[in-house]
């Protein structure tokens, strides 16, 4: 491929990427599954045939979303809720893979290799999808935070497994006691990389404390720690894990100033948000819809398989957990199974498959056909699986503040369009007096009652939310608002940036502290 193809190529994308963008919002259905669906329609239209590459998403792809994930982790919350994602993300994914590989040997008949290779690569959970939905249908904190910390530690186990399996395949067999070896060292060996390199990176950062320079260090950082731990043959998802949170601990706590670490996350949030946005494209152009109708019925099989293995590894593991730690509520076990979702390392990995496999082609169509599948159907009806379990009604203090900011809004609406109608001369003097005296009336009963709701100071036992005290997201709103106006006065030279450099910082303190309520 030319640069010129290229070049078109990358711009059709973006243009897509950009109207799904607004169509996904306007028709409330999740990003990555509107992509999914736009890559299925567009194949016919790019200039040449693009597709996935296994290389550029496990060496490039996979470090960039691995590490944004990590660095935006709640240390506090990991920490409070690892129990729990450590047997998902082992016992769990183990249990997951040998329960599909076992189905599908029997099911489909292919050979133990092949049905082994596919049990590993359906169980990984793709977080990028469900902490889309997420977005969209607010989840209590530690949920998504399980959610979250075991996609971030299950990719690092299903590709050590994956490895794993290639070694048996390239060698023949392998007793048990060598692959536990193995398994030990490798996952060991990646998390003593990621400590050794993410404290190093950690202090860098603290010394550098510039944000350009800053985000140079940590693309080398992530980019550069997966590929050492791949060199020296331990996992390099770990690695990258890790790194990542020593980072977060370290290098963007209190150890930078606000102005750089705002920078360097809101470049992170980009960075992962454009990966996910080509990935997701590039699932559907790389999905051939001939070939997936003459798999469907495997393809069908394969979905019940993973889906009674997910079973298997979800509900019995959370009810044995619940007797060294917080039980895990059922409703949200119920998410933790639909939200099994596969995605782009799922493909990434089929590709990966050794070309003496011989059941490789029906293994690359089979995963193939179940990612489509799990995207579409898993991520339209997640939503409404997750509001239908009512896991965020809302509170007391929350619909009484917005029933306060409807009212408000309302009467501030009617008053500026009785102006409107006023000035344009269609409603006479007296009339528009009067109807305004009574909209002045609900402005200023209901500012009295926000303004006495905000100043309201929790009592012993008020169970009032402290942001709604503090009214974080009108406060967020009115820096950011601050901030605009003085950069924008530095770019049109009104104010020097001498000037205004303390006052930014001062906002970007605030901001921060607004994001850790």
């Amino acid at each position: 491929m030319n640069v010129t193809s290229f070049v078109a190529i990358l711009v059709i994308l973006l243009l897509v990427a950009t109207g799904v963008a607004i169509g996904t919002r306007w028709l409330r259905i999740p990003y990555v599954t509107g992509l999914v669906v736009a890559g299925l329609a567009i194949t016919r239209l790019l200039p040449e045939q693009v597709g996935l590459d296994d290389a550029l998403i496990i060496n490039l792809f996979l470090p960039i979303l691995i590490f944004e994930a990590s660095i935006n982790t709640d240390i506090s919350r990991l920490r409070n809720t690892i129990k729990p994602i450590a047997l998902l993300a082992g016992p769990g994914v183990i249990l997951c893979s040998g329960v599909t590989a076992f189905l599908l040997w029997r099911g489909l008949g292919v050979g133990w290799i092949a049905a082994l290779f596919m049990g590993v690569i359906l169980a990984v959970t793709d977080t990028v999808s469900v902490i889309a939905v997420f977005k969209e249908v607010p989840v209590p904190a530690r949920l998504s935070t399980i959610v979250e910390g075991e996609s971030l530690f299950n990719d690092g186990i299903a590709l050590v497994l994956f490895g794993l399996l290639l070694k048996v395949q390239e060698t023949g067999s392998i007793t048990f006691l060598e692959a536990g070896q193995d398994f030990f060292v490798v996952i060991v060996g990646g998390s003593l990389i990621g400590l050794a390199l993410g404290y190093l990176g950690a202090g860098l950062l603290a010394r550098i404390d510039e944000p350009l320079g800053n985000i140079l260090l940590t693309i080398a950082l992530a980019l550069g720690v997966f590929q050492i731990g791949q060199a020296v043959k331990v996992s390099g998802v770990v690695a990258v894990v890790v790194a990542g949170l020593m980072v977060n601990k370290l290098g963007i706590g209190s150890n930078i100033s606000a102005s750089t670490r705002l920078n360097l996350l809101s470049f992170w949030e980009v960075a992962s948000f454009g990966v996910n946005s080509f990935i997701f494209l590039l699932i559907g152009i790389e999905v051939d819809l001939i070939t997936f109708w003459q798999t469907l019925p495997a393809v069908l099989f394969a979905i019940l398989a993973y889906q009674i293995g997910r079973i298997l590894s979800v509900y019995p593991i959370l009810a044995i957990a619940r007797y060294f730690d917080r039980p895990i509520p059922r409703k949200w076990q119920h998410v933790l199974f639909f939200g099994n979702i596969k995605g782009s390392l799922s493909m990434a990995m089929a590709l990966s498959l050794p070309a003496t496999l011989p059941e490789r082609g029906q293994a690359i169509a089979i995963v193939f056909g179940t990612v489509l599948l799990s995207l579409i159907g898993q991520g339209l009806s997640l939503p409404w699986v997750v509001k239908r379990l009512q896991l965020t009604r809302l509170s007391p203090s929350r619909l009484t503040i917005e029933e306060l900011q409807a009212r408000l809004m309302g009467a501030k609406a009617a008053l500026d369009e009785l102006e409107t109608l006023f000035q344009s001369g269609v409603l006479p003097k007296a009339v528009y007096e009067e109807t305004r005296s009574d909209y002045q009336v609900r402005v200023a009963s209901a500012e009295k009652s926000l303004r006495e709701f905000y100043n309201r100071r929790p009592s012993r036992g008020d169970t009032m939310e402290p942001s709604l005290t503090r009214s974080a997201s009108i406060r967020r709103r009115l820096l950011l608002a601050e901030k605009g106006a003085l950069a924008e006065a530095v770019r049109q030279r009104v104010l020097s940036e001498e000037v205004v450099a303390e006052k930014l910082r001062a906002i970007d303190e605030q901001l921060l502290s607004l994001e850790d309520d």
